[in-house]
């Protein structure tokens, strides 16, 4: 995997990651009884955000260290994921649909 593949798998984990992690542990304004004014009920009185980013980068980074190590060893495949089409897949169709053609008209393909 190259730089760029790096770059971008790992941003994916970690923004799906910060997606599932965002929720924990907030308490809104309404379950701590301390609406202040003009604001919604459901904000959060503490988001904690900082811890919530370290904790996000902790887990991405396993989660996307688990997975190249699977793909640098051979335990995992582009072939192992569910829809993956090789690129010998795609011109292996166009020969076999070219073939009846090359039949009937002569034509060289």
């Amino acid at each position: 995997m190259g730089v760029y593949g790096v770059i971008v798998t790992y941003t994916v984990v970690w923004w799906l990651t910060l997606f599932a992690v965002l929720p924990w542990g907030v308490r809104t304004q309404a379950d701590e009884d301390d609406i202040i004014p003009g604001t919604e009920h459901g904000a959060p009185v503490k988001p904690g955000l900082k811890m919530k980013l370290l904790v996000t980068t902790l887990i991405s980074a396993l989660i996307w260290g688990t997975v190249y190590y699977a793909f640098a060893k051979g335990f995992l495949t582009l072939n192992d994921l569910p829809g993956y089409k090789p690129k010998d897949y795609y011109s292996d169709i166009m020969k076999e649909r070219a073939a009846p053609l090359k039949e009937t008209t002569g034509a060289r393909f």
